[in-house]
């Protein structure tokens, strides 16, 4: 059985979650505050968390701090905050994913499961030189990219993005992140950079750039690649 921590203080949403999640077979804790979330967290070991940022005690960025420090369980953050700063402080921390509050009962399970998978697909092992998808084949010892049986020429800056994402399947990399380990720390926020770069990827690798299915944007946030 697939365990969710919920940290939450609203006691209501607390039992909506409760009720919806164990209809659908998932074992569920609950904690109302970032220092018993923190206990149950290590005594009974979740497959994913789910978590407020405005506890009582500390702020749920603190929380994701502390538990990246020993675990890489899928952390779902729940939250009112709707500042594209307070999404990315999240995210930077080590949070998956990020739900804005108001939100679905039906997004949010469907998050849940998404995060589920990617705990139970099998990651990127260290030593893989070779990732396919539907539409192409990255051979990152090579540094080649083909598709349809042919070479796509990417620049190195197009390699550089291409190679952060693959390498990190189903996680969303920050637009922070992904422009401070391309462009340096002087340009992390230089966004409009990200934007010319994807759409160059995606036009080049995509069947359908104007949707693409493995360069996935994550509004104001950042990207995730799907493989």
């Amino acid at each position: 059985m697939t365990r969710v921590l919920v940290v939450e203080d609203d006691p209501h949403l607390v039992r909506a979650l409760v009720i919806n999640m164990q209809a659908r077979r998932y074992g569920v804790d609950a904690a109302p505050d970032g220092a018993t979330a923190l206990r149950l967290a290590a005594a009974r070991q979740p497959d994913v968390v789910m978590l407020d940022l405005g506890l009582p005690d500390m702020d749920g960025v603190d929380v994701i701090r502390a538990l990246r420090g020993w675990t890489r369980v899928p952390i779902l953050v729940l939250s009112a905050r709707q500042a594209s700063d307070e999404k990315v402080a999240a995210l930077d921390a080590g949070a998956d994913d990020y739900i804005t509050k108001p939100f679905s009962m039906d997004e949010l399970l469907a998050r849940l499961r998404a995060a589920v998978r990617r705990t139970e697909d099998t990651p990127l092992a260290p030593g893989t030189t070779l990732v396919e998808t539907d539409d192409f084949t990255v051979d990152l010892l090579a540094k080649r990219v083909v598709r349809g049986g042919r070479d796509v020429r990417l620049t190195p800056t197009e390699w550089h993005l291409l190679e952060i994402l693959i390498t990190s399947p189903g996680r969303l990399v920050t637009q922070k992140e992904l422009l401070r380990e391309v462009w340096g720390v002087s340009q992390s926020s230089k966004t409009n950079y990200l934007r010319v770069y994807m759409a160059q990827l995606r036009r080049k690798l995509e069947a359908d750039p104007s949707h693409p299915r493995h360069l996935i944007t994550e509004p104001g946030m950042g990207y995730r690649f799907e493989g």
